[in-house]
């Protein structure tokens, strides 16, 4: 959910305050290749086609998926497919950054995903505490729209959607971003161009990051 929607009148205007906030050129590029892509959802035979290419990511990655419905994102071997494709883009992103434990653990050990129903098995399978888990989700909000942008697909809406431009103009804003795109860089998720990698991590979780009992 967008916290300050931003009118389609001023959406250049305020990716342009963004792109000037950033010092850093890496960041700079990586912006202008979200930007380049559309701000609005697809629709109808589009939409489907886009979702058939997030699902054959998917399973390039060996992520089975689930026959609908299904009532959890992720049940630590089976993707729920019917969704939208930034979803499932994001869910791919997920699988890339888990823990090798993690990545085969309900919802990823993260809590109840966006389409899960059965909220009370995904809830009970989270083991990441809320500090690393806030930095894996922002590190996953950023990687699945990297995908969107090498599949052409809107990844912009999916920028706004999770809240990227909030706070434009300030240091905050431009410092979480940069951070978040080395943090991917540096661990081999993204290329020196921007574009997204197939590694997959193979770090465990440390004793810190994990829920306490």
């Amino acid at each position: 959910m967008i916290l300050t929607p931003i009118p389609s009148e001023r959406l250049s205007e305020v990716i342009r305050q963004f792109r000037d906030s950033l010092t850093d050129d890496f960041a700079r590029r990586v912006l202008d290749a979200i930007a380049g892509t559309s701000a609005d959802r697809a629709e109808g035979a589009i939409a489907e086609r886009h979702r058939q290419q997030a699902l054959t990511l998917a399973r390039d990655f060996d992520m089975s998926v689930a026959p609908a419905p299904a009532s959890l994102s992720w049940d630590g071997r089976r993707l729920n497919g019917d969704t939208e494709a930034f979803v499932l883009t994001h869910e791919v992103a997920h699988f890339q950054l888990a823990s090798p434990t993690r990545r085969h653990t309900i919802d990823f050990g993260l809590g109840a995903g966006p389409d899960t129903t059965d909220r009370t098995a995904a809830d009970g399978a989270a083991v990441l505490a809320s500090i690393a888990g806030d930095r894996e989700e922002a590190m996953v909000s950023l990687l699945g729209i990297l995908w969107e942008v090498a599949l052409g697909q809107p990844a912009l809406a999916s920028f706004l959607d999770q809240n990227w431009l909030e706070g434009v103009g300030t240091p905050a804003a431009a410092g979480h971003f940069t951070q978040v795109l080395h943090r991917l860089h540096d661990g081999g998720f993204v290329t020196d161009e921007g574009a997204p990698t197939r590694r997959l991590s193979q770090e465990p979780d440390a004793g810190p990051e994990l829920r306490a009992g």
